[in-house]
Order: C-alpha cells, then sequence, then structure tokens
C-alpha cells in the first residue's frame, strides 16, 4: 500500500501539532513502550547502569535518545510520499539495522513500539484523533519499520 495524499496531510498536521512539544512527547512515546514492555529497558545499554529506583523520566540518555527517535520517526512519515521510501539517511538506516541486531529486537518488539508511538500521537493530538490518522501513522510507521528490518537482515548477514 503507499502512502496517500490524504495521508500525507494527517501525519504533515499533526507533526506539526506536536513539534514543539516534541521533547517532553517523545519522552512519554519511551516511557509508554517501557509501560506496555517493562522487559524491554534491558536492551538500552545506557538504561543499564540506571538503578531500580531512579525514575526513567529524569534519565538524560533516555531524554535524548527518546527526541532523537520519535523526531526521526515522525520527519521520516512527513516525508514518505515526496520520496516514496522512508527517508532516512542510508548511513543511519544502516547503524538502525546494525544496532537493532545487536541489541536482540524481534518482530514483536517492533510490534510493541508501533502501539506506544500510535497511543503517544493520540495522547498528544486528541482532538486531532480519527481512524484515518491512526490509518496513516500506521503505515508511515509499517514503512519505516520494514526498511530497518530489512537493514537488520543485511546487518545479521554480514
Amino acid at each position: 500500500m503507499g502512502f496517500s495524499e490524504a495521508q500525507e496531510e494527517l501525519v504533515l498536521r499533526s507533526w506539526k501539532a506536536m513539534k514543539p512539544d516534541s521533547e517532553s512527547i517523545a519522552l512519554s512515546f519511551f516511557l509508554r513502550i517501557f509501560e506496555i514492555a517493562p522487559a524491554a529497558k534491558p536492551m538500552f545499554p545506557f538504561l543499564r547502569d540506571a538503578g531500580e529506583d531512579a525514575p526513567l523520566e529524569s534519565h538524560p540518555k533516555l531524554k535524548a535518545h527518546a527526541v532523537t527517535v520519535f523526531v526521526m520517526a515522525c520527519e521520516s512519515a512527513t516525508q514518505l510520499r515526496k520520496t516514496g521510501d522512508v527517508k532516512v539517511r542510508e548511513a543511519t538506516l544502516r547503524r538502525l539495522g546494525a544496532t537493532h541486531v545487536r541489541a536482540g529486537v524481534a518482530d514483536a518488539h517492533f510490534e510493541v513500539v508501533k502501539t506506544a508511538l500510535l497511543d503517544t500521537i493520540e495522547g498528544a493530538v486528541p482532538e486531532m484523533w480519527t481512524p484515518e490518522m491512526k490509518a496513516a501513522w500506521e503505515e508511515a510507521y509499517d514503512q519505516l519499520a520494514a526498511a530497518i528490518k530489512e537493514e537488520m537482515k543485511l546487518a545479521a548477514s554480514a
């Protein structure tokens, strides 16, 4: 399935609304991932040194990582139709593939992230959230996840 003009407009509009608060939304996104899948925390090396009682929301490396990931996913989504493909620098995509392989990321993890992303966007722009917007973000995420999975296959076979 392609990414339609209507889907692009929904993603662009919602990203524009979220962008000014992207740092706190990004952190909410990662906190949602860990709420859904607490066992995912050890997959992030920078969290291994955090004590059990340390609040994740104040972890500086988590905040930085969350913003990087969230902004990359949203920016990639806004450019899907224009480029016809996931727009992430090839070197970044290769690095993402290798990093995900080393962390032991599996297909089920991508589904957790997708759920967390959709929940986060819905919570960030509830007045805009519709079944059509959800479908647009699902399509955008699925295309990004497919590109990362492809790089993971290449990294695993290297």
